[in-house]
């Protein structure tokens, strides 16, 4: 419906192009919702197996609530870790120590090289513009901040590049049409025969 009456009461050039924005929009927000699904899963996965390994108590709680709170880009895992770490205070401070060492070691590795490239990979923006969506996105709005700044600089990343082809392409087309004298180059010498009739002939 909200279609229907932009392309009715909106000029057509400005409505395709409201419609056009919108499908950019609506598919990076999808691509990212479920790339950060995937994302949470897999922070929780590693999380257990560390845990496991390492012999953390309550690694089974501890790792689902990590994944959880990894729906929040960024900044969600250090808010279970936090909670990861507190729980583990109360049996063994020791291990609360290495958990939350092993924990940031983790969250570094998924934040800076894991979660950058998922992203980028589903959304077409590169790694250093989505470190840079979320840091700004969080800045301004905190964690929904965070969420909704991925898909909206996606989205003006995307415009962008479609009309700096344009105008690219348009600027190409334009160069290969110039006449020699619009271009400032000089017309070749015309051929003029060397014996020109004369008016009695």
């Amino acid at each position: 419906q909200a279609q229907r009456i932009i392309h009715v009461w909106l000029p057509k050039k400005f409505s395709a192009w409201i419609c056009h924005t919108a499908t950019i929009l609506s598919t990076n927000f999808k691509n990212f919702i479920v790339i950060q699904f995937f994302e949470a899963i897999l922070l929780g996965v590693l999380c257990f197996i560390g845990m496991t390994i390492f012999q953390f108590p309550y690694a089974t709680m501890i790792s689902v609530l990590v994944g959880v709170t990894a729906f929040v880009p960024i900044v969600g895992g250090f808010i279970g870790g936090g909670f990861g770490t507190f729980m583990i205070l109360t049996v063994d401070p020791i291990k609360a120590l290495w958990f939350l060492l092993f924990f940031i070691i983790l969250q570094q590795v998924e934040a800076n090289l894991i979660y950058p490239k998922m992203v980028s990979s589903r959304v077409n923006l590169p790694s250093l513009w989505v470190l840079a969506a979320v840091t700004i996105g969080g800045g301004i709005g905190g964690p929904i901040g965070m969420i909704l700044g991925v898909p909206m600089v996606a989205t003006v990343y995307e415009l962008v590049r479609e009309s700096t082809i344009k105008r690219e392409s348009k600027n190409q087309e334009i160069a290969e049409t110039e006449t020699p004298q619009e271009t400032g180059e000089t017309p070749p010498p015309c051929d003029i025969p060397s014996e020109s009739p004369t008016l009695e002939q």
